[in-house]
């Protein structure tokens, strides 16, 4: 019997590349994402991997449409094994300027979407009662940052705190919950329609990275699978970063004097 995953934001970048991954994988996919052409594109890239994947257009902070997409994911594909977090949204706002309601608006999206769909998520696995794996997108902006990130930061920050307490809240379960944080991914190429564009690095966009290149989608994809298979079966409430060693290079600014 397949296995099922879901994946949030699955419509283009990130999100994209994980419901490829684990469509080639022989998963059966439900994707969900705000932006209903790129949700259908995405779609239309699994159909040669998969038959059994849908897409539904949802807002992740409307606990109703979270409730709905877990329901049509359960109904048809018949359940969910692997539920992966990766929508997220950005405003990067002079700290004096960022308003309530855009501070609020982040959060909402990018913790209480991702509280949401694991609840609702972990509920169809504890029914089921062969447990799951949930997998949220984090960032190294949980744990560094530029100027006027508050908003994004803060909210990538509680995902990190969000992860190790489902997994000990779930643990009895049989339901793992991990974080990736993912540092600089490249996604230009791997955005929908027109917004799609050849990306092009410079020497030091490159020598950042102790490895030597800028991060892919595929590096994080690559992650969700190892996270949510059985191989990872100890691994639960842990945040692994994906940066390409840059978090942990330091680097100095240069005198132009």
């Amino acid at each position: 019997m397949p296995k099922i995953a879901a994946i949030t934001g699955g419509g283009q970048g990130i999100g994209r590349a994980i419901a490829l991954a684990y469509a080639k994988e022989g998963y059966r996919v439900s994707i969900a994402d705000v932006d209903y052409d790129a949700g259908m594109e995405t779609l239309s890239l699994l159909k040669p991997y998969t038959n059994d994947a849908l897409f539904m257009k949802l807002d992740i902070s409307k606990e109703e449409e979270v409730r709905l997409w877990m329901e049509r994911t359960a109904a048809e594909l018949g359940g969910i094994d692997v539920l992966v977090n990766n929508a997220g949204i950005m405003h990067n706002e002079d700290v004096f300027a960022l308003t309530a309601e855009q501070f609020h608006r982040v959060i909402s999206v990018n913790l209480g979407g991702a509280f949401l769909c694991s609840q609702a998520a972990a509920r169809l696995m504890k029914e089921s009662g062969k447990g799951g794996s949930i997998i949220n997108m984090a960032s190294t902006r949980a744990y560094m940052s530029e100027a006027n990130t508050e908003a994004y930061s803060a909210s990538k920050g509680g995902i990190a705190a969000l992860t190790h307490a489902m997994a000990v809240s779930l643990g009895d379960y049989g339901i793992r919950v991990n974080a990736i944080s993912p540092g600089w991914i490249e996604v230009r190429d791997w955005q929908s329609g027109s917004k799609k564009e050849r990306p092009v690095h410079s020497e030091i966009d490159r020598s950042q990275h102790p490895v030597g290149r800028v991060g892919k989608p595929e590096d994080v994809a690559s992650a969700c699978l190892y996270l949510s298979s059985d191989q990872a079966g100890f691994i639960t409430g842990q945040n692994l970063t994906i940066d390409g060693g840059m978090s942990v290079k330091m680097i100095y600014a240069e005198d132009e004097g």
